[in-house]
């Protein structure tokens, strides 16, 4: 039984304290799941609150697996995974029957789980725990309490230090697809042989009153008693999904720049803007200044929104202003603004609003690529 004790801790210890850091590396990431969560509950109310809370799980995951492996309040540690998982499993379980988002992000972007995966992970999770619930008393105290509570308090402090550090600068660590020295066009190739996606495809179809299914083979193609009503298609098989699949940028009149963008051999940056609105004045000041700078120099500046057509004509000061769906956006780069450097469609560099570089930087770059 010690054996299995041991286990039990070092796992359950291990497997907190990841789930918390990679989602502090990305706190931003962590909000957009909240915020998907509450989208497909119809609890959007709750939007304004995805940030705090996403700090809060995260936290109270990591100082969770802290406490279990090292001891340090230890049957603190056990109560807090005890709520978590009193908690998640059953979300968990409810969204492996519903589906309403495909991956619940309990680790993040650094490691994607179907529903179902997650959920029979919490069950494991949930037997290990139960282990260390019932065996609690046989653990030593490594220090006293007057010790621990203070050291449990500075974990706790620069953990969160360590969290809004990534939310202003960008994550440590780039989980997603848009990361430093990619090449985005070859991230949308899908390969040859792979497997597609397959949909089972059924027509609706109305006469005398009565509403009838049909699938493609048998529909009343020939029949002009029968009136069409509708189409579904339902994915049966997932089929292979490319790394990037949504990079689509187009111009305020419709043209699509994606090509152009990708296909520049000299330098472009990308200023990204999720929503105009909801970036910060000065800050758009600033990038709107660094864009017209970086015009002058010779290197191509788009400043790139998911903003409707209305919101963006305020804004337009003589800049290319462009269009992308939202979701690719906030995939490219945690900030708003957050800007991303290419060349030959490689990403050389990001940066957020907090630390883009001055104007003199690009005109260096301007200067040595001359």
């Amino acid at each position: 039984m010690k054996i299995l004790r041991i286990v039990s801790r070092i796992i359950i210890g291990l497997v907190f304290i990841f789930s918390g850091v990679v989602k502090a590396i990305d706190p931003l990431g962590t909000a957009y799941k909240f915020h998907d969560y509450f989208q497909a509950f119809n609890l959007g109310f709750l939007n304004s609150l995805s940030l705090p809370l996403a700090m809060l799980l995260f936290t109270a995951e990591f100082i969770s697996g802290i406490s279990v492996l090292t001891g340090l309040r230890f049957k603190t540690g056990i109560w807090g995974t005890i709520i978590l998982m009193t908690i998640f499993t059953p979300v968990t379980f409810i969204l492996a029957l519903t589906n309403p988002v495909s991956d619940c992000g309990c680790f993040g972007d650094a490691i994607h789980l179907t529903n179902w995966q997650t959920f029979g992970k919490n069950i494991v999770l949930v037997l290990f725990l139960l282990i260390l619930f019932k065996e609690r008393d046989q653990f030593k105290k490594i220090q006293k309490r007057k010790i621990e509570w203070p050291v449990i308090s500075v974990v706790i402090v620069l953990f969160i230090l360590f969290s809004l550090v990534n939310l202003r600068y960008l994550p440590v660590i780039d989980f997603l697809s848009y990361k430093k020295g990619v090449k985005i066009a070859d991230k949308m190739v899908v390969p040859e042989g792979v497997l597609v996606d397959v949909y089972r495809t059924t027509f609706i179809y109305e006469k005398n009153g009565v509403k009838k299914e049909f699938s493609l083979n048998n529909y009343p193609s020939n029949d002009s008693s029968w009136k069409f009503i509708d189409q579904k298609s339902v994915l049966i098989r997932k089929g292979y999904v490319p790394p990037i699949h949504d990079f689509q940028i187009t111009d305020q009149s419709g043209d699509n720049l994606t090509n152009e963008i990708l296909s520049n051999k000299g330098y472009s940056v990308l200023m990204i803007s999720k929503k105009l609105s909801e970036a910060g004045g000065k800050y758009l000041t600033t990038g709107f200044g660094l864009g017209k700078y970086c015009i002058a120099k010779g290197i191509s500046f788009y400043v790139i929104s998911s903003s409707g057509k209305d919101e963006i004509k305020s804004y337009e000061n003589g800049l290319t202003f462009c269009s992308a769906d939202e979701t690719t956006l906030k995939t490219m780069v945690r900030a708003n603004p957050g800007y991303i450097l290419l060349k030959d469609g490689v990403i050389l560099n990001k940066w957020s609003w907090a630390n883009v570089p001055g104007e003199g930087w690009f005109g260096k770059l301007s200067d040595n690529y001359k």
